[in-house]
C-alpha cells in the first residue's frame, strides 16, 4: 500500500472515531462558551480535538497540524504534510443538539488537500475521498449534478443571495436552503442532494479543505467567489467566500454573481 493510501485509511478510522466521541456529547447538556462574539465552542470541540491531534500525530510526528481548537504553530509552515483539522464544524448547530454537524479532517501536502473524511455521526453519513481515487459516501461513489443554471435548482445559501438581483437574472424556480456546517454543505453537494453551495462570508482552512477534496473528487468545482483557487497551509488560514457545485453551474454562479451589485464594504 503505497502512503497516501496508509494515510487515507489512517485519516478514515481516527475520524470515524473522532465522530463516535461527537455523539457521545450529542444528546446531553453539553458545556459550551464563546470564543467570541458569535463563535460558540463546547467541550466537545476540545474532547474531539485532543483525540484526532493525539492520534494522528502519534502515527505522523512529522506531520504538521493545523486545527479550528490547537493553538497556531508556526512550524506547521515548513512541513511537506498538514494535517487539517475541525473538530466540529457546525459547532452551533452542535449546541442546539441539530444534526448538522461534521467531524472534518484532511491531509494536506504542498497545499492542496490529498486525503480527506467528513463525518456526520448523527446521520451515519461518512464522506472521504482520496487524491485520484474519487469521492464516496458511506463506501459508494458519489458525484454532483450536472445541473448548468438556476432554474430548478437547488441551493444552499443565504436566502438574500438574490436580492440585488434585476428581472434578468433572478430565477423564478429555486429552493433554497442551509446547513450550519460549511463542510456538510459541500459533502451534499457532491453527493448530488443538492446543485450548489454559496458562502460569501469568511472561511478558514480547517472548514473547507477536506470538504474541497470531496467535492472535487466527485466531479466538482471548488472556488472563491472571484474564481480563486484555494491554497492551504499558509500563514492566514482565512478565505472570504467560497462557491462549490458542478463545473457549469459553477461558472454560471461565478457570472451571477458579477451582474449584481456588491454591498458597500462586501469582501467577496
Amino acid at each position: 500500500m503505497s502512503q497516501l493510501k496508509e494515510d487515507h485509511a489512517l485519516l478514515i478510522e481516527i475520524v470515524r472515531e473522532g465522530g463516535a466521541l461527537a455523539l457521545s456529547y450529542f444528546h446531553s447538556s453539553v458545556k459550551h462558551w464563546d470564543k467570541g462574539y458569535g463563535d460558540p465552542v463546547s467541550e466537545a470541540d476540545h474532547a474531539v480535538d485532543d483525540l484526532l491531534r493525539q492520534k494522528l500525530l502519534d502515527h505522523r510526528p512529522q506531520y504538521g497540524w493545523l486545527s479550528e481548537e490547537t493553538e497556531d504553530d508556526p512550524k506547521r509552515l515548513g512541513c511537506h504534510d498538514v494535517w487539517v483539522v475541525d473538530p466540529i464544524d457546525g459547532t452551533r448547530a452542535f449546541i442546539q443538539q441539530r444534526a448538522e454537524f461534521t467531524v472534518c479532517a484532511a491531509l494536506v501536502r504542498d497545499g492542496r488537500p490529498v486525503a480527506a473524511a467528513v463525518y456526520n455521526p448523527a446521520k451515519q453519513e461518512f464522506f472521504e475521498a482520496v487524491q485520484g481515487g474519487g469521492a464516496r459516501l458511506n463506501g459508494k461513489s458519489i458525484q454532483v449534478t450536472s445541473t448548468q443554471d438556476f432554474e430548478g435548482a437547488r441551493l444552499l445559501t443565504g436566502r438574500n443571495l438574490f436580492k440585488n438581483a434585476g428581472p434578468l437574472h433572478k430565477p423564478a424556480n429555486v429552493t433554497i436552503h442551509m446547513v450550519n456546517s460549511i463542510a456538510y454543505r459541500m459533502c451534499l453537494v457532491a453527493g448530488g442532494r443538492y446543485d450548489a453551495c454559496i458562502s460569501l462570508s469568511g472561511k478558514s482552512d480547517w472548514d473547507i479543505a477536506a470538504a474541497e477534496l470531496i467535492l472535487t473528487e466527485a466531479g466538482g468545482v471548488n472556488t472563491s467567489s472571484h474564481g480563486q483557487n484555494f491554497v492551504y497551509n499558509r500563514p492566514d488560514p482565512r478565505h472570504k467566500s467560497v462557491i462549490s457545485a458542478g463545473p457549469a453551474l459553477h461558472a454560471h454562479v461565478l457570472e451571477f454573481l458579477d451582474t449584481i451589485k456588491r454591498p458597500p464594504g462586501a469582501k467577496w
